[in-house]
């Protein structure tokens, strides 16, 4: 189930040494170093506190494979997966210096993660129709895009662009410098093959970038009523996203206007920390 879930190997590395650098410093975990022994084992649990989805467990796991080889960590849950409050989602087991000094960068990426992954879920679950799609944005954490694109798979969601160089995006400040029906052929000319998409604020520009012969539609800031004459405009020629201050209240009645994708930037840059705490058995 997890390998649909799992962010590139070397996105996960590079985040966790970058997270692992800023935590310990120079001299490292002064408090561990004084108090624990270097010569003792533990075991750890790692324990859900509130009901969300899981996410984030690569980068747990890099946390110690990179702190010290030789604690080992177990999973009895998997990206994607529904917790329940009170559940073992894991063990951490080895030299107790290395459990602690690990334990908050390790909590870190699940927590933040899992309430990506918890977020899209609910989103998911409010839209109330399978045609319609949760979507991403780029509105993410730097250095943690990819991350949280996984996270929002294991949520049930599906992930816009991950970079600038996966799609063309004609947005409303292109548009002040160039019409769509240009910026349409402008894009196809340079770049033969790849995804065009138009983003538009009116219907009038909708019926623009369907005469341009748009891959994909971006509506934003519409009400539902407008996205379902968008939709009509369109007549399925391409399908319709809708952007733009979409919320689990309001996401049902642009899913039941014929959106195909709704795209929510909370996603990443809003998403509550879910719960989850590291504890000594």
């Amino acid at each position: 189930m997890t390998g649909d879930f799992d962010p590139p190997v070397t996105a996960v590395a590079d985040a966790v040494r970058q997270a692992l650098a800023e935590d310990l410093g120079n001299l490292g975990d002064l408090t561990t170093l004084a108090i624990i022994p270097a010569d003792v084992d533990g075991h750890a649990l790692f324990v859900a506190r509130a009901a969300g989805v899981l996410a984030g467990t690569a980068a747990a796991t890099e946390v110690y494979g990179y702190l010290d080889p030789a604690v080992s960590v177990d999973w009895q849950a998997a990206d994607g997966d529904e917790l329940a409050p009170g559940q073992v989602l894991g063990t951490v087991a080895g030299n107790l210096r290395s459990i602690l000094t690990g334990e908050r960068s390790a909590l870190n990426f699940l927590g933040h993660l899992s309430g990506v992954a918890t977020l899209t879920r609910a989103y998911v679950a409010a839209a109330g129709r399978d045609r319609t799609l949760i979507r991403d944005t780029r509105k993410t954490t730097p250095g943690l895009r990819a991350l949280e694109k996984a996270a929002v798979r294991a949520g049930g969601g599906v992930n816009h662009r991950g970079s600038l160089s996966d799609a063309v995006l004609v947005k409303d400040n292109h548009l002040r410098w160039c019409p769509i029906a240009d910026a349409v052929a402008r894009a196809r000319a340079r770049w033969p093959g790849v995804t065009v998409e138009v983003e538009c604020d009116s219907l009038d520009q909708v019926s623009e970038a369907k005469a341009a012969g748009a891959d994909l539609v971006l509506v934003d800031n519409m009400t539902p009523a407008q996205v379902a004459e968008a939709v009509a405009v369109l007549g399925g020629s391409a399908p319709v996203e809708v952007s733009g201050g979409v919320t689990l209240d309001t996401v049902a009645a642009y899913a039941a206007a014929g959106a195909d994708l709704v795209s929510v930037g909370a996603l990443t840059h809003s998403a509550p920390v879910l719960d989850i705490a590291l504890d000594l058995d």
